[in-house]
């Protein structure tokens, strides 16, 4: 198997993490021009909204992070990942959908800020305040679905969890983490013990330290960042109005296929 991906992308990382607990050998590639929304070749072909990740098993050509998730517990299903209770089951997909969009949106917007340099001075530090409660929120919400369980899918680490994991270590990793023996940072304790997710957070920590020049090349016209729904709603509604209508004019922001005009 072939997995398209970046090591700072959260939903590349939940497939990463997936793959690693069901024992399966996958090579990754990073595609050329990826985030400058000119990507080509094979990795365009499999995913034609040009975002990671995207999965090659086969013949079998497969985009967005929850489908490729699917897919695996499908042909490989064993260890299974998500519960066998169909309550459990559903809880397990709702607090990944609540992660893959409201939290990923917070964790994203602060990147904007934080590496790209989208907005700087009072109204980076309005905006930094905006996304501090949010995440705070978010975390709050995060801790009564774990409840007393040692684990998001119940008793056992699975789909729940690796679809907390890149974001809440992301929080962290921002300085955005619960207080040490909070039950949030006494499950990431936990979670940092498998093999599955100390390689995947090891890799996301080694491309952090290559994010010094993001700005640069944001402004150089090599990266065109991609503003897709519930990014695009976190800017408007966190005070990034100004930031959106700075990248349309500076055409370093775009869309999710198929483009408009």
């Amino acid at each position: 198997m072939l997995l398209y991906e970046h090591p700072l992308s959260s939903y590349a990382q939940k497939v990463k993490i997936a793959l690693r607990e069901k024992g399966l050998d996958f090579k990754v590639e990073t595609p050329t021009a990826l985030g400058s929304g000119n990507a080509g070749g094979a990795f365009a072909a499999a995913s034609p909204r040009n975002e990671v990740p995207a999965l090659v098993d086969g013949e079998a050509r497969i985009f967005d992070s929850t489908i490729i998730l699917e897919y695996l517990e499908d042909k490989y299903p064993s260890p299974p990942l998500l519960p066998r209770d169909p309550v459990a089951r559903a809880n397990a997909r709702m607090i990944e959908d609540v992660c893959d969009t409201l939290y990923e949106a917070v964790n994203w917007g602060l990147s904007e800020i934080r590496w790209f340099k989208r907005a700087e001075g009072e109204l980076a530090e309005k905006m930094k305040a905006t996304a501090a409660r949010q995440t705070a929120e978010l975390q709050a919400w995060l801790t009564e679905r774990l409840g007393k369980s040692p684990w998001f899918n119940g008793d056992t680490f699975g789909w729940a969890d690796l679809s907390v994991a890149p974001y809440v270590n992301r929080s962290f990793f921002y300085g955005l983490g619960t207080s040490t023996g909070s039950p949030l940072a006494r499950w990431r304790d936990r979670l940092c013990e498998r093999p599955s997710v100390a390689a995947t957070f090891k890799e996301f920590e080694a491309a952090t330290l290559g994010m010094g020049s993001a700005a640069e090349r944001l402004a150089s016209g090599a990266m065109r960042r991609e503003y897709r729904d519930h990014r695009l709603e976190w800017m408007m509604k966190s005070g990034g109005m100004q930031v959106i209508l700075d990248g349309l004019a500076r055409n370093n922001i775009r869309f999710t296929w198929p483009l408009g005009d």
